[in-house]
C-alpha cells in the first residue's frame, strides 16, 4: 500500500476502505508520509468529500493514534464543548468555569487559531505563566483535585490530528466537512468525553457559510458520538456577525473577564448561558437545559463562576495579577477610532473580514510557524440592526504598526452594509441537532 495510491483514489472520488485509511494516519503520524502527501489528501478530500463511514474510520483512527483517556474513574461523567470556529468566539473562557462551579467537572483540550477564527488557548496564553501543554498525567491530576482543566492537546492524544490541525490552517483545508468532524471528534473520544455539546457556527465568519451546511456537519459529528458510544448535542449558532465585541487576544480575554463578573456583551452573556445550560443537562446536573441556564447564571452572578477561573489560571501556573486587573495584560502601542461615514442602520457587521482585520493586524497566523501578537485586535461597538449616527465609533483598532492600522481601516469599510430602513437583529441560534 502507497500513500500516492490513496491520494489518487481520493482524488478520483472513490471510497476508501478502513485499511487505506488507517495506513495514511499511521504513517502520517510516524512522519512516514510527508507534510506535502498529507496536504494533497486534505485537499482531495475537501474537494470531493467523503461518506459518513469513512469520516468515522478517519476519526477513530486518529483518536487510536495516540493514548485514548478512560476517565471514569476520575469524574462520574466527563462532559466537554467544542465550537468549531468563529470570530470573537471566547465562549470557553466563560462556559467551562461556570459549569465546574455548578458542580460539573470538566477537562477540555483546546486548539489555536485557525485561518480567521481565534483560538482559545492563544487567548490564555495573553496571561503570563500559564501553562498550556499539560501532560496527560497533570491533565488528569488536574481534573481530579479541582475539577477543571484547560490545556492544549498534549502529545500523547490524538497525535495524528494534532498534525494535521496545524496543516489544514495554510492549506486551504479548514473548511472541509468530513476533516472539521474528525478532528472535532478524535480529540474529544480522546480525551475522554463521554458527553459532549457542540457549538456549529454558521454564517460568514464561521467555516459553515449556510445553515444546510452547518447542518449537515452538526448531524455528521453526533452521528460519529453515537457510533462511538457517546451522547452529544450540536448547537446552530450565528456566526455573520462577531460574538460579544472584541476580537483578538488580551482584548477577548477581558472581555471574558467581564463577562464573568456580569458585565460583558449581552449576545455573547446569553451565547455563554446557553451553551453551559446543555452541558448541565446533559450531564443530568439539571432536569433541562433551561434550567441549566438559570443556574449557570447564579454561578456567574454570585461569584462562583470568576472563583472557578481564578483557581484554574492559579493552578496552571498563571500569573492572577493579570486577571484581577486586565490592565495589566498586554496593551497595543496605537488605538484608533474608525468612525462611521454616514447615518443609518447596519444591515450587516461581515464577521470574516473582521476576522480577517485582527488577522492582518497580527492577532492570529497566515502560516504555521508565525508567532502570535497578543495585543492586537478590533473591538466592534455595534450589531446588526442598530442605527448609526455619522461619526459614531464603529470600532477601536489596536495596533502596534502604523501601516497596519491604515490598513485595517481600509478593510474594516468592506465589513459593513447599510440601509434606511429599519433591519432586524439576527439570532443567536438556529436550532438544535439531538
Amino acid at each position: 500500500m502507497r500513500a500516492v495510491d490513496i491520494i489518487i483514489n481520493k482524488r478520483n472520488k472513490h471510497e476508501l476502505t478502513q485499511e487505506e485509511i488507517q495506513f495514511f494516519i499511521d504513517g502520517y503520524t510516524k512522519d512516514e508520509i510527508p507534510d506535502y502527501q498529507a496536504s494533497a489528501f486534505a485537499m482531495a478530500t475537501l474537494l470531493n468529500g467523503m461518506t459518513n463511514k469513512e469520516t468515522t474510520d478517519l476519526t477513530l483512527a486518529m483518536a487510536n493514534s495516540g493514548e485514548v483517556l478512560d476517565l471514569s474513574s476520575v469524574v462520574p461523567i466527563a462532559v466537554d464543548k467544542h465550537s468549531t470556529g468563529g470570530v470573537g468566539d471566547k465562549t470557553t473562557l466563560v462556559v467551562e468555569p461556570t459549569v465546574a462551579a455548578c458542580g460539573l467537572p470538566v477537562g477540555k483540550m483546546s486548539g489555536r487559531s485557525l485561518g480567521f477564527s481565534g483560538g482559545t488557548l492563544d487567548k490564555l496564553e495573553s496571561i503570563p505563566g500559564f501553562k498550556t501543554n499539560l501532560t496527560t498525567d497533570e491533565f488528569i491530576s488536574q481534573l481530579k483535585s479541582i475539577g477543571l482543566v484547560l490545556t492544549g492537546q498534549t502529545a500523547d492524544l490524538a497525535p495524528a490530528d494534532g498534525k494535521f490541525y496545524a496543516l489544514r490552517d495554510v492549506t486551504g483545508t479548514v473548511q472541509s466537512i468530513p476533516l472539521i468532524a474528525s478532528s472535532v471528534m478524535s480529540k474529544k473520544i480522546a480525551a475522554g468525553a463521554q458527553a459532549i455539546v457542540l457549538d456549529v457556527k454558521i454564517g460568514r465568519g464561521a467555516f459553515m457559510k449556510s445553515l444546510e451546511e452547518g447542518r449537515a456537519l452538526a448531524e455528521l459529528m453526533v452521528s460519529i458520538a453515537k457510533l462511538a458510544g457517546r451522547k452529544a448535542i450540536a448547537l446552530l449558532s450565528d456566526m455573520n456577525q462577531p460574538l460579544g465585541d472584541a476580537v483578538g487576544n488580551s482584548l477577548e480575554l477581558k472581555e471574558a473577564v467581564q463577562t464573568l463578573h456580569g458585565d460583558g456583551p449581552e449576545d455573547f452573556f446569553e451565547h455563554c448561558l446557553v451553551v453551559a445550560g446543555h452541558m448541565l443537562a446533559i450531564a443530568g446536573i439539571t432536569e433541562n437545559d433551561n434550567i441549566g441556564q438559570k443556574v449557570a447564571r447564579d454561578a456567574i452572578l454570585d461569584g462562583r463562576a470568576w472563583d472557578r477561573f481564578r483557581e484554574l489560571v492559579k493552578t496552571q501556573g498563571g500569573d492572577v495579577r493579570y486577571i484581577d486587573d486586565p490592565g495589566l495584560l498586554p496593551k497595543s502601542n496605537l488605538v484608533e477610532d474608525y468612525l462611521s461615514p454616514r447615518s443609518g442602520y447596519l444591515a450587516k457587521i461581515d464577521a470574516q473580514i473582521v476576522g480577517e482585520t485582527a488577522v492582518l493586524l497580527g492577532a492570529g497566523r497566515s502560516n504555521k510557524e508565525d508567532s502570535i501578537d497578543h495585543s492586537v485586535g478590533v473591538v466592534v461597538h455595534n450589531k446588526v440592526g442598530d442605527y448609526v449616527n455619522t461619526g459614531d465609533s464603529l470600532f477601536n483598532i489596536h495596533s502596534n504598526q502604523t501601516v497596519l492600522l491604515r490598513q485595517a481601516k481600509l478593510k474594516l469599510a468592506e465589513a459593513l452594509e447599510w440601509s434606511e430602513q429599519p433591519v432586524s437583529p439576527l439570532p443567536l441560534f438556529y436550532g438544535v441537532i439531538q
